[in-house]
């Protein structure tokens, strides 16, 4: 733009703002991590994962500062997980994970068995061969 007098010149170096988002708490220069909304009708505070750009109504907070968060009294504080994070394996999973090898040792053992292992079912079928996770059994008749 230019003015009667010229071009007009910034009065603050363009280097002073940073492309990365900071936290809008007072006095606090930390890079931030998640977005705080308000949400009025609901008497709720929504503290998510950093919007993709920042919004007029919505905070950006660093990551102690989001920890901290506490709500005006009579308020609900909703905090959204990040999908992008990676989730740490509870005793449920690993524990779901055994029974699944477990599972998959079986058809092997049973096979095993109806060769002429004690224990073994005269009717069982039995593996003679295997592709990936297709198995090919044939009957202990044949």
């Amino acid at each position: 733009m230019e003015s009667r007098r010229g071009p007009l010149k910034s009065a603050v170096p363009s280097n002073v703002v940073s492309p990365v988002r900071r936290c809008s708490r007072t006095a606090c220069g930390r890079p931030a991590v998640a977005t705080l909304t308000y949400v009025y009708a609901d008497s709720t505070a929504v503290l998510g994962p950093l919007a993709t750009y920042a919004e007029p109504h919505c905070y950006d907070l660093c990551a102690e500062h989001s920890e901290r968060l506490t709500a005006p009294r009579g308020w609900e504080v909703v905090r959204l997980s990040d999908g992008s994070a990676p989730a740490r394996p509870s005793g449920d999973d690993l524990e779901a994970l055994a029974n699944a090898v477990r599972e998959a040792a079986r058809p092997q053992e049973r096979a095993a068995q109806a060769g002429g292992k004690p224990g073994g079912r005269a009717g069982d079928p039995v593996e003679v061969g295997r592709r990936g996770h297709l198995r090919v059994l044939r009957s202990p008749d044949s």
